[in-house]
């Protein structure tokens, strides 16, 4: 028997867009990021407005102010904390955040300020957690700062090499955190995920390629470096490929 009898769909995305994807595919939640490429940053307050105004759905915003590490100079932090204000004024429902100290150990000061900013949005702490030391430990700190979740691949590569790791986190957080898996989970493996983890929640990234409308299209002038994306081709939220994972979720409900 399944250990849930509704489980919850996140889409990690970076578009307004695919906002709309997600929802139409029958997502319940999303995670809105810039450079997906990069491990997702915040993306611009413009694409946040757009997005909350198009879109009847639970949306959560990446606080990142770059790619790399999770220690962050004190620029960054303050740019960190007015994202999150331009978000509390946006309407966004919650912010994902993680700060980590030089140690791999949580940054409780940062973190603390980065929550309170936060006032009634919702707070997951994302997979920064997967390079903390010790993760139980972490896990007791940031339920002690007052977040709503982890995000997590329990500190390996993929969902399915931590899920033991993922399993005993839950089991040992019971009703104080969720434990929101996350990290090369496809429609192929899903079902093996949930069967290995028994979380209520789980994080997917859904794209699709969608070739772009431009006729004209000079091959000799790319935009980006010598590692890119094709100039004429777009990336969006599989709307099928959400709706797909969705059913197969509501298939796992009733076993």
């Amino acid at each position: 028997m399944s250990e849930h009898n509704d489980y919850r769909l996140e889409i990690c995305l970076d578009s307004a867009d695919s906002v709309l994807r997600a929802r139409e595919g029958g997502a319940d939640r999303v995670e809105l990021c810039d450079n997906l490429f990069g491990g997702g940053t915040t993306p611009s307050i413009g694409t946040i407005r757009a997005a909350r105004r198009a879109a009847d759905l639970n949306i959560h915003v990446i606080i990142r102010p770059r790619p790399g590490d999770f220690h962050y100079s004190d620029l960054e932090f303050q740019a960190m904390l007015e994202d999150i204000t331009a978000c509390g004024d946006s309407g966004v429902d919650g912010v994902v955040i993680g700060m980590l100290n030089t140690d791999g150990t949580v940054d409780m000061e940062r973190n603390g300020r980065l929550v309170e900013a936060a006032g009634r949005m919702s707070v997951t702490f994302h997979r920064a957690f997967d390079v903390t030391r010790e993760p139980f430990e972490a896990m007791e700190r940031i339920i002690e700062l007052g977040c709503s979740r982890i995000l997590t691949s329990g500190q390996e590569n993929s969902v399915l090499e931590g899920a033991d790791l993922i399993r005993r986190l839950r089991e040992e957080a019971g009703e104080r955190i969720i434990i929101m898996p996350g990290g090369d989970i496809t429609e192929r493996n899903l079902a093996k995920v949930v069967k290995a983890t028994g979380a209520a929640e789980y994080h997917m990234n859904l794209d699709v390629e969608v070739a772009g409308d431009m006729r004209y299209r000079p091959s000799h002038i790319p935009m980006g470096g010598m590692l890119r994306m094709p100039e004429f081709t777009n990336t969006y939220t599989g709307v099928e490929r959400v709706r797909a994972v969705r059913a197969g979720l509501s298939d796992l409900s009733g076993e």
